[in-house]
């Protein structure tokens, strides 16, 4: 049962709407690109709302169910590119902050060589935005299982 209800027109949520839609219209991050990192942060933080959402959304938008399927195993297949790869790391160092001081210098070469900097913002604000919307959802107990792709 949902503990209380954070609608998407809520004044104070439209900030936060209006940074990932414009990530997601900007053009500069593939939208399958954008919806593994969406959905693998979501599976890190345990938004069920989130990744009922995020992956009819990948599928509408053609994404295969095996990749769907491994993607918390991503590191074990050969199934994503090196760019997804490395957006995938980089979304989950970013919030998995907790457990380490700073995304790794390592990670952030590996970045700078796949993705040019006005890219690398993009991702970075596109797991900030995911991140604040699973912890509403969490805190709210939204109820995952409803969601028809494009509602939002």
């Amino acid at each position: 049962m949902n503990r209380f209800s954070v609608p998407r027109h809520y004044a104070a949520m439209q900030p936060l709407v209006a940074l990932h839609q414009s990530i997601k219209t900007a053009g500069r991050l593939e939208p399958a690109l954008i919806e593994l990192v969406l959905m693998r942060v979501s599976q890190i933080n345990g938004c069920a709302y989130c990744l009922d959402m995020h992956s009819k959304d990948a599928r509408a938008a053609g994404e295969t169910e095996q990749r769907l399927y491994v993607l918390p195993a991503w590191r074990e297949t050969k199934l994503f590119s090196e760019r997804e790869q490395i957006a995938l790391a980089w979304a989950e160092e970013l919030t998995e902050l907790a457990s380490h001081d700073a995304v790794s210098d390592a990670l952030y070469e590996r970045a700078r060589q796949q993705f040019e900097e006005a890219e690398l913002v993009d991702l970075t604000l596109l797991v900030v935005a995911i991140n604040g919307f699973n912890r509403i959802n969490v805190a709210a107990r939204t109820i995952g299982g409803t969601y028809k792709p494009g509602m939002h």
